[in-house]
C-alpha cells in the first residue's frame, strides 16, 4: 500500500485540506492501518495535483488548500482496491514475533503471550467502545459510513491475538505440569 492510496481513499470520501487529512491519520488510521504525518502527506499531496489524481476545490484561510478527488485519481484508487493484496510485502510484527518465540526462554515466551494478551484485550476493548459510539450515532441517524467495517475487523483481529496469545499460555502451564 502506499501513502497516495491512502490519500485517495481518504478524499473520495470528502475533500479536505492537508491539516485534515493529518488528523485523520492520526485518529484512525496510523494506529491500525498506516503511519503518515505532514511532512509525508503534503509532497505526497503535491505530487498526487502535479500527476493529475486530485485537485484543488477551494482555498481556505491562510492560503491552505482543499483537495477533492479527481476522475484518474478515482480510477486509480479503484485499481489499486481491486489489485491483488499479495503485491505488497506484508509487514505484521506480531506475526514477526511468533517465528521469533523460539529466540527466548520459556519464561520468557510466557511474559510475552501475557504481554500480547494484555495488549490485544486493550485494543478490543477500545474497539468496542468506538463501535458503540459508530452505532449509537446511527442509530440517531448519522451517517457513519464503512469505518464500521475496518472497526469490526480491527476489534476481531486483536481478538484473535489475545485468544492465540491466552491459548499459548494454557500450553505452557499444560506443559508444565507434564
Amino acid at each position: 500500500m502506499s501513502l497516495r492510496h491512502a490519500l485517495l481513499g481518504l478524499l473520495a470520501d470528502t475533500a479536505q485540506n492537508g491539516y485534515d487529512l493529518t488528523k485523520r491519520f492520526e485518529g484512525t488510521l496510523s494506529s491500525h492501518a498506516w503511519n503518515a504525518g505532514h511532512s509525508q502527506i503534503y509532497p505526497e499531496l503535491k505530487r498526487m495535483l502535479t500527476d493529475g489524481l486530485i485537485e484543488v476545490v477551494d482555498e481556505g484561510s491562510r492560503g491552505s488548500k482543499v483537495y477533492g478527488v479527481t476522475d484518474p485519481g478515482r480510477a486509480e484508487l479503484r485499481r489499486w482496491m481491486f489489485s491483488p493484496l499479495g503485491e505488497t510485502p506484508p509487514r505484521n510484527e506480531f506475526v514477526l514475533r511468533l517465528f521469533l518465540l523460539s529466540s527466548l526462554d520459556l519464561p520468557d515466551v510466557r511474559v510475552l503471550a501475557e504481554q500480547m494478551a494484555g495488549s490485544s484485550d486493550e485494543e478490543v476493548t477500545d474497539l468496542d467502545h468506538a463501535i458503540k459510539e459508530m452505532d449509537d450515532a446511527a442509530a440517531a441517524g448519522h451517517a457513519v459510513g464503512y469505518s464500521r467495517f475496518a472497526a469490526e475487523f480491527g476489534r476481531r483481529y486483536y481478538a484473535l491475538q489475545r485468544d492465540w496469545a491466552r491459548w499459548v499460555i494454557e500450553q505452557l502451564e499444560s506443559e508444565a505440569k507434564h
